[in-house]
């Protein structure tokens, strides 16, 4: 875990609380919840590449992340990189809840993407909000559900949908403004294929004239174009 350091001093004026308990789920907790976070939560700050945690590592804190991104994967024996699901503003891990539920340790890695900066909460503090919290229950439970859904459905899309249609839509998925960044090399680890798979469709979706290629960046020329052709099975 990166280093983090602990503020004592956090001041209980509901006008100061951080955007992550003023918004989103946090934001419906009761006050002695939210008085028991601002006292015991310890910041934590990462930076672009910065490992939050990889296997083997005991699951000893709550992670919520109030800005930036983490990516959660796993790596193959052959050495492939297969990306789970990302943690973003307002989110939580739900590899680390089921540590902290199950006593298990990680079994996938945690890399910040950028600069990310989150709260913790140590485990004895994690359990007393689950057994005095109804709202803190509810937020870690709905949580969970709604991740173990996404990965459910990453499981069905692996399994069923070609990768070409889940390249189109992963692009519009990424697309701000008209304009994925991204190498060719990162949509195939989201999409756990290869890099020279990602290069020929992508040049396949150029001949059609659905997106422009440059270097590190792929411009949508035909948005729905590639909307209907990703929805089509």
């Amino acid at each position: 875990m990166a280093k983090s350091s602990k503020d004592n001093s956090a001041p209980e004026n509901p006008q100061v609380l951080p955007a992550v308990l003023q918004a989103g789920g946090l934001a419906k907790l009761e006050d002695h919840a939210k008085a028991l976070i601002l006292k015991q939560m310890i910041p934590l700050h990462l930076h672009a590449g910065e490992r939050a945690f990889r296997p083997g590592f005991a699951c000893s804190n709550y992670i919520v992340v109030k800005k930036g991104s983490v990516k959660v994967s796993i790596h193959t024996e052959t050495g492939r990189e297969i990306v789970l699901y990302r943690v973003q503003d307002g989110e939580t891990c739900v590899l680390t809840t089921a540590g902290l539920l199950s006593g298990e340790h990680y079994d996938a890695e945690g890399v910040a993407e950028s600069e990310t900066d989150a709260i913790i909460l140590p485990k004895p503090v994690f359990e007393e909000l689950l057994a005095t919290s109804p709202g803190f229950r509810r937020f870690v439970f709905s949580s969970y559900g709604e991740r173990i859904q996404s990965l459910i459905g990453l499981i069905q899309e692996v399994a069923v949908r070609h990768v070409d249609r889940r390249l189109a839509r992963h692009l519009i998925r990424l697309a701000r403004n008209g304009i994925v960044e991204a190498t060719h090399q990162s949509m195939a680890s989201d999409l756990n294929t290869a890099r020279e798979v990602i290069t020929r469709l992508l040049n396949d979706f150029a001949d059609k004239g659905w997106v422009e290629i440059s270097r590190g960046r792929v411009r949508l020329t035909d948005e729905t174009a590639l909307e209907h052709f990703a929805d089509v099975w």
